[in-house]
């Protein structure tokens, strides 16, 4: 199957919503997360990916940049993603009572979602992962109908699924009232850049994220083949992959630290690789 190209237009429109091609992703940043985040949309990214787990993000502080950044900016300005995480992927800081019921647990997570971030809508609503490594069991349709609520009521635009496996994502397609829009996943290279659920999302219209495309690929930017395509574009290694992954259809993900990477991050738009560098990379996989 052709390639769809995410890198043409810095945003994209899902069911309505303006997504951009490019986020910026704020796990583990703990104290730094007002202050990196503020850097990330001063260099010009207008999507942020945050989660409501105090174990790996610190969404108060990523909101705390956000509301002074939309003090000067219109709403619409910034897609904002946050998440549901279950009380086995959370430490004792839960955003939630853990004796109510799954449904309140994810209006009272929403909520605080909402008071962390400052707004009155989220953009998109994540389930964070199905409680198991294999199918969805009734915890999980749970949590998915409870979001599919958040979204007939208009306060989730769209809705997604990380952590996912394919088989997991046929389920949840055949099964949701509200199909999942959006993937994000963990993408390793070993596995064709998680090939499976990406035919999967082309399959069936999901827009599918990427995130550890640096750190789980470590390899790849050491491959000796992938640095005369650097060197002829004049950029790093890094910013390669991150085109590539927009050229087949991934949306990338960035956490980087330093500003001066966040801005040579959003130059990836002008890049262009060739039809043989894309099928190469794609097969990067040892």
């Amino acid at each position: 199957m052709e390639a769809i190209d995410l890198g043409k237009e810095r945003s994209i429109d899902v069911q309505g919503v303006r997504v951009p091609t490019f986020l910026y992703g704020t796990a583990w940043k703990e104290e730094r997360s007002e202050a990196l985040t503020a850097a990330a949309l001063g260099a010009g990214f207008r999507g942020v990916d945050t989660a409501n787990q105090r174990k790996h993000y610190h969404e108060a502080g990523v909101g705390a940049a956000v509301r002074a950044f939309l003090a000067t900016h219109p709403r619409e300005s910034l897609f904002l993603q946050t998440k549901f995480t279950s009380a086995s992927g959370q430490d004792h800081r839960l955003p939630y009572d853990p004796a109510a019921p799954l449904a309140e647990q994810v209006r009272q997570s929403f909520a605080r979602s909402l008071e962390h971030l400052g707004v009155g809508h989220l953009d998109a609503y994540l389930l964070h992962g199905p409680e198991t490594h294999h199918g969805l069991c009734a915890d999980d349709w749970e949590v998915w109908r409870a979001m599919e609520a958040l979204h007939a009521e208009g306060r989730a635009r769209l809705l997604g699924v990380s952590n996912v496996t394919a088989d997991q994502l046929l389920a949840l397609l055949k099964g949701a009232k509200v199909r999942p829009a959006l993937v994000q996943n963990r993408c390793y290279a070993q596995q064709g850049w998680d090939a499976s659920v990406r035919a999967l999302c082309r399959e069936h219209g999901v827009v599918y994220e990427g995130f550890s495309l640096l750190t789980a690929n470590r390899h790849v930017l050491g491959d000796r083949r992938l640095h005369p395509i650097a060197r002829r574009l004049g950029v790093a290694p890094e910013q390669v992959i991150f085109r590539f992954a927009q050229h087949v259809g991934i949306l990338p993900l960035t956490g980087t630290t330093e500003p001066g990477h966040m801005r040579a991050d959003l130059s990836v738009y002008d890049l262009t690789l060739s039809t043989e560098e894309v099928r190469l990379l794609e097969g990067l996989r040892r």
